[in-house]
């Protein structure tokens, strides 16, 4: 029988559709969520009404480079802890110093309130007092106010520090430094790093180059969009505060938590093995935090479904789950008897080969399919871009997007296809070195 009979019947029995959902399915449905999410928060039970956060942070790229400054700045993503110091000089180059990488507070176990901010406050005991404005990228759920602190709202990633969600994680921190004998701070600043990646975006319009607005994307331990809102946003028309809204400013779209993307019964299995099964579906189906463990499961599937000969088989019914790291490693040299999947494969046929093969790369294939859905749901709702010499800056950052297998050609192959040529929306997808770390130093200069 055809090898390609065999993986689509596979695929059809578990609901998984090699060719879906389509882009603008994806474009569809984020949009939805994120002209509702403007109105209103997500609703409750789950599945009703619209999924996104959609998060006002209260500002917008700066006119002018910052120069003459220097900022402490914070990284906290899905598995690492970074802090350093970003220095612009007089002709507003940045410059990176006293960097230094811990593991991220609270992956290995639960951690108490207390103990989440006393444990990031020791962690950046070596740049004590070394400037007095911190910019911290956080890269979770958080509701900004307009003084620039974050309220946490959820945490993703299998974050374990349930006490930490409704704290001002500026105020908290800020507290925990002042009793490990810091300064008085003239400001922190929260943001989250798809907002880092937007102001390091708008940083590159040098040049003779312009832009027309600029999204921030980033797939890596997770997944989420932040962009310019040029509109009203309704649910903060009335500020308690008195605050006047912006006439324009970033929106984080907090992507990862739509759950209206038609889910297989691999990522259903994946989902109940989390710590919230029925939250963040969209990032648990493509993000590199999840992405392994969802291919694991469909190796694991498709050996019960006796698609390999009988040794492979018995090695793959119950192989523990990987991380992407080791599916990339196989689909980048299929042959090679030096990657776990790989070595597994070496007393197998070339038809389990290619078995394999077909079934991870459907996987990433979808996963283009979904992260191209989700920047350009991001681009469409700018309204801008609609000129070639003003195209939409996207800068997209994230070891998946980066470094997978085809991942990020595949990307760009859709984003040309459903902005440019079905609705005439002009785009360049940007890259910098340190992007995250110095657009969050951008934000701690506004």
């Amino acid at each position: 029988m055809d090898i390609r009979h065999s993986v689509a019947a596979f695929f059809g029995r578990h609901n998984f559709d090699a060719e879906g959902p389509t882009v603008n399915t994806v474009i569809d449905t984020l949009l939805y969520d994120m002209e509702e999410g403007l109105k209103r928060d997500p609703s409750i039970p789950i599945g009703t009404g619209p999924a996104l956060d959609m998060i006002p942070t209260w500002f917008m790229p700066p006119q002018q480079p910052p120069k003459n400054t220097s900022v402490i700045v914070i990284d906290a993503g899905g598995t690492n802890f970074r802090s350093c110091l970003v220095t612009f000089d007089e002709n507003s180059i940045p410059s990176i110093s006293q960097l230094e990488r811990k593991p991220m507070p609270a992956t290995d176990r639960e951690y108490s309130k207390a103990e989440f901010f006393d444990t990031i406050a020791a962690y950046l005991d070596h740049l004590k007092n070394a400037a007095d404005s911190i910019a911290f990228c956080f890269s979770y759920a958080m509701k900004i106010t307009p003084a620039g602190d974050g309220e946490v709202l959820q945490f993703s990633k299998e974050i374990k520090a349930p006490e930490v969600i409704g704290s001002l994680v500026g105020q908290n921190l800020e507290a925990a430094l002042m009793q490990r004998g810091w300064n008085k701070l003239k400001r922190i600043v929260l943001l989250n790093d798809t907002v880092a990646a937007l102001l390091a975006g708008a940083s590159t319009a040098v040049g003779g180059k312009k832009y027309d607005s600029y999204v921030g994307f980033i797939l890596g331990t997770g997944m989420n969009a932040a962009y310019i809102e040029y509109q009203n946003i309704p649910k903060i028309a009335s500020n308690s505060a008195g605050t006047v809204a912006l006439p324009a400013q970033i929106v984080v779209c907090e992507s990862g938590k739509s759950n209206k993307q038609p889910r297989s019964d691999f990522d259903e299995a994946f989902a109940k093995k989390t710590d919230q099964p029925q939250m963040f579906w969209f990032e648990k189906m493509c993000s590199g935090a999840y992405l392994g463990s969802v291919a694991s499961v469909m190796i694991r599937a498709a050996a019960a479904d006796n698609l390999f000969s009988a040794g492979v088989k018995k090695a793959f019914a119950s192989i523990a789950d990987l991380p992407l790291i080791d599916v990339n490693r196989f689909l980048q040299a299929p042959y090679s008897d030096q990657t776990p999947l790989g070595l597994l494969l070496a007393g197998g046929t070339e038809e389990d080969r290619e078995v394999l093969c077909r079934i991870l790369d459907a996987l990433i294939m979808r996963t283009a399919r979904l992260a191209a859905g989700n920047i350009a749901a991001a681009v469409i709702k700018t309204g801008k871009g609609k000129n070639p010499a003003l195209p939409v800056c996207i800068l997209s950052e994230g070891t998946t997007f980066l470094k997978t297998y085809r991942l990020h050609d595949a990307v760009i192959a859709h984003l040309y296809t459903a902005l440019t040529q079905k609705r005439g929306i002009y785009f360049d997808v940007v890259s910098l070195d340190n992007a995250i770390t110095f657009g969050t130093a951008i934000a701690g200069t506004i």
